[in-house]
């Protein structure tokens, strides 16, 4: 009679490793489908090893066989271009290049933080090489690239148990509870208030929403993901260029409804022009292959969202069916909490730039912005879910001082941090610095602000607006202004919050900051680099950048 090839009474995670006990079995289980004890000598992973395979922080810890890796992540910066953080990334385990190709900002639209959702591709247990949305076809086609080099077979229990614990990054999600990415939940449109003033080149709103009934809960610092709809009149564009009907059954679903809700109508995916390639003849096949690989023959790829490839090959007759399942699906858009659930019970706020801009003769429109300021109707569903925060949050202690540097909406979660701090009578000092195009315009929640200062709850309200006079004034020039201060202020502990765009401003303020800690922390530019450094690794630097 034949012996399992693993008795239910052998684990191989021991009983002492720092796993639940969903966890383990999982574990357990994903090593028994590659394993045979009887043959292959495999010993049991001792505790320190199974600790080293915690999930959440994968991409600072080498693999169990060994990889090679020292755990650092050079190329963790999303100011940097795609070839530098491939260049830094030389050498590297292919996990490892695999985060590289990431956009870095560690924004969780894909569901996962950069690292996990690299090693959840490398260990197979992610399919999906399109979710990085920031990164976008970029990081798509750099992710195919490297998928060519994948393990596929042959590989030794060490191996396994390595891919083992990349894969266990996606167990939390899988027994989490509450709404999630792939789980949304239902909440209401509210209501939206305009925030800037007549005059302004800027167009953005205050949203409420209303979570009673979603089962959504969440605290300052978290993200919140919707699913938006696209601008019917664009859907409507699209079916006539097809010279579809807009009742075309796709399954059970009609054409215009998949294509309301189900596919993303910019940009134009390299599978459309794939598909296109295949349907095609002639120059314009060449052309179509050649945007299907990320090149650009006549100069507009950039530009080229679904209708106006369709457009650029127009008279191409295209199967419904087929051209649906060329797009890439929709994906949830993630925005920055600007309430306290401390002052605004059941529900939640957000703060929204609205995306319109001209190209040729067509206005395009920014998805989830131009859904929530023209498309939403007040009580109607939204599907949404709350992206759990894991560094961006107030410090334990309410007695800490905290800095917070946001201009435009990257005000948004120092808004919901000072009524956290008034809601629970923190009475660390707390400093703001905002900045906008112009004062008279563009001061979001002013009498607010205002208000809050008032009550000392905001010790501290720096302001610069880049408009208002014959040079541009930002927040790091700001800074810099007050930089004897804000130097007193880390001295005494404070913890700085970064919250905007991540490619400038970000890097803008982190320079800002360095340049300080050298002239007032008097210290040399490399020691005042590594100064910031360890701001960072001692978790008193945050960052919320998109």
């Amino acid at each position: 009679m034949n012996q399992p090839l693993f008795p239910p009474q052998i684990s191989l995670i021991p009983e002492n490793a720092p796993f639940t006990p969903e966890q383990r079995v999982w574990l357990n289980g994903f090593l028994a489908g590659f394993v045979s004890l009887e043959n292959a000598g495999v010993t049991v992973l001792s505790a320190d090893q199974s600790a080293a395979l915690l999930p959440g922080a994968p991409a600072q810890i080498p693999a169990p066989d060994g990889d090679g890796d020292d755990g650092e992540a050079p190329w963790h910066d999303p100011s940097l271009p795609m070839d530098e953080r491939m260049r830094l990334a030389e050498g590297r385990p292919l996990r490892r290049r695999l985060m590289a190709a990431m956009a870095q900002q560690d924004c969780g639209q894909c569901g996962y933080n950069c690292a996990d959702y690299a090693d959840a591709l490398f260990a197979k247990s992610e399919e999906r090489m399109n979710l990085c949305v920031p990164g976008g076809k970029e990081t798509a086609r750099m992710l195919k690239k490297l998928h060519e080099d994948m393990p596929t077979s042959g590989a030794g229990p060490a191996a396994m148990a390595a891919t083992a614990a990349v894969s266990m990054a996606s167990v939390p999600a899988a027994i989490a509870e509450g709404p999630s990415r792939d789980a949304p939940s239902e909440v209401r449109f509210r209501a939206r208030t305009r925030l800037n003033k007549d005059g302004s080149e800027k167009e953005t709103w205050h949203i409420e929403l209303d979570l009673s009934d979603s089962g959504i809960e969440y605290a300052v610092g978290d993200s919140f993901g919707l699913y938006p709809t696209n601008d019917p009149a664009l859907v409507d564009a699209v079916i006539k260029s097809l010279g579809a009907k807009k009742d075309h059954l796709i399954g059970s679903q009609a054409l215009r409804d998949v294509l309301s809700e189900r596919v993303s109508l910019a940009p134009a995916p390299d599978s459309l022009f794939q598909l296109l390639s295949y349907i095609t003849g002639g120059e314009r096949r060449q052309k179509a292959k050649l945007l299907a690989a990320g090149e650009d023959p006549d100069g507009d790829a950039a530009t080229l969202d679904v209708l106006a490839a369709l457009q650029k090959f127009s008279g191409v007759k295209i199967d419904p069916e087929a051209f649906i399942e060329a797009l890439e699906p929709m994906q949830p858009r993630l925005y920055s909490i600007s309430s306290s659930p401390k002052t605004l019970p059941a529900a939640v706020s957000l703060t929204v730039d609205t995306v319109r801009y001209r190209i040729g003769n067509r206005m395009r429109l920014g998805v989830a912005s131009t859904f929530l300021a023209d498309r939403a109707a007040q009580g109607g569903a939204i599907r949404s879910y709350v992206q759990k925060s894991q560094h961006f949050h107030l410090p334990p202690d309410p007695a800490t001082p905290i800095i917070m540097i946001g201009p435009g909406t990257g005000v948004a979660p120092f808004r919901a941090f000072l009524h956290e701090r008034m809601a629970t009578g923190a009475n660390g000092r707390n400093w703001l610095f905002f900045g906008h195009q112009r004062r008279d315009t563009d001061f979001f929640y002013e009498e607010e602000f205002v208000g809050l200062k008032a009550k000392n709850v905001l010790t501290r309200l720096s302001l610069a607006w880049s408009r208002d006079g014959e040079e541009k004034f930002y927040v790091q020039d700001r800074m810099r202004q007050v930089g004897r201060d804000l130097w007193a202020w880390l001295a005494e502990g404070a913890q700085i919050y970064v919250c905007g765009d991540a490619k400038r401003m970000a890097k803008d303020v982190e320079r800002a900051l360095v340049d300080i800690v050298a002239q007032h922390g008097v210290r040399t530019l490399d020691e005042a680099i590594a100064f910031v450094g360890n701001l960072k690794k001692q978790g008193r630097y945050h960052q919320d950048v998109y």
